[in-house]
């Protein structure tokens, strides 16, 4: 059960409208790194986690994102009014309203549809998805999933930060960063308190496998550091000696039941190639100057 406070998590003070800056903050309103997407990502994996102590952290949490979506919420209808008021009652000339939804960033869609209220649209206008939810119902996956969301949504609120001089608007936008900041730790305190949480799942890695490091981009600007060097990784530089990795011969293969195999050959038979055959083509027919070299009656190139 919820219950709605009226009053906001934390206070919002707009000095003055900007449909543009609305625009761009629709980013955390129904984007993919967004606080509504934060609070469905938690609370799915609330509901289905059988921890007590995990359960009540993320529906904590998923609530409080509900909270910052309503402080986001909030502070891109206020910096929408004046837009609203004049798309509702059009006191401005038709070129200066058209100006209007033309010039402050802000998408026909959001102006038009939405009449500069908060969509769950991203600074695009591209619509909310549920598909920006990536619960897997495996708490050392999801909580690490978690982690980077807190992080990514962290630095969408730095740059949104960074592009207002409005002191209230960065003023409540720095709290939402920092409650970012907070979330992450718990979700860290919450990964590493499962004892085994790397690698995830439950299947253990193949141990052969699991220290090789495949130096597999060559060239100019090779380096080695603790991510792929000492006595932690087995290195592979010379890929045709070591590849394929298994020590067998890299080619795929199926064993088929007789009927598919006699259908599969006459299938081959149809479509093969003549390698003896140059036909004239449809390109070389048609060939003007910059086609290459053609075939034609001379063979001369083109």
């Amino acid at each position: 059960m919820f219950m709605h406070n009226k009053r906001l998590q934390y206070t919002v003070r707009v000095a003055e409208p900007n449909p543009k800056l609305a625009c761009m903050l629709l980013e955390q309103f129904g984007g993919a790194d967004g606080e509504l997407a934060a609070a469905m990502r938690y609370f799915t994996q609330g509901l289905g986690e059988e921890d007590p102590g995990r359960k009540d952290m993320l529906l904590d949490i998923a609530t409080e994102e509900l909270s910052h979506l309503e402080v986001i919420g909030s502070i891109v209808a206020m910096l929408n009014k004046g837009a609203r008021a004049q798309l509702s009652e059009a006191q401005q000339a038709e070129a200066e309203l058209f100006a209007m939804v033309g010039q402050t960033g802000t998408s026909a869609k959001e102006s038009i549809l939405f009449g500069g209220g908060p969509a769950l649209i991203d600074s695009a206008g591209v619509p909310w998805t549920a598909a920006y939810v990536d619960t897997r119902a495996e708490p050392t996956v999801d909580l690490r999933s978690n982690i980077a969301a807190e992080s990514r949504a962290k630095i969408v609120y730095e740059r949104l930060i960074n592009i207002t001089d409005d002191p209230g608007i960065k003023d409540a936008l720095g709290f939402l960063m920092t409650r970012e900041v907070a979330h992450q730790k718990s979700f860290e305190k919450a990964l590493y308190s499962i004892e085994n949480n790397f690698p995830p799942g439950k299947l253990p890695g193949i141990e052969e496998y699991a220290n090789v490091y495949v130096n597999a981009s060559q060239g100019e600007g090779d380096m080695q550091g603790p991510w792929n060097s000492g006595e932690q990784w087995d290195r592979i530089d010379d890929l045709e000696q070591a590849m394929p990795i298994d020590g067998s011969t890299g080619n795929a293969s199926v064993d088929l039941p007789e009927a598919d195999a006699q259908a599969l050959s006459q299938m081959m038979a149809r479509n093969a190639s003549d390698p003896t055959q140059d036909p004239t083509t449809g390109a070389e027919l048609g060939a003007g100057p910059g086609a290459g070299r053609i075939k034609d009656i001379a063979m001369k190139e083109l």
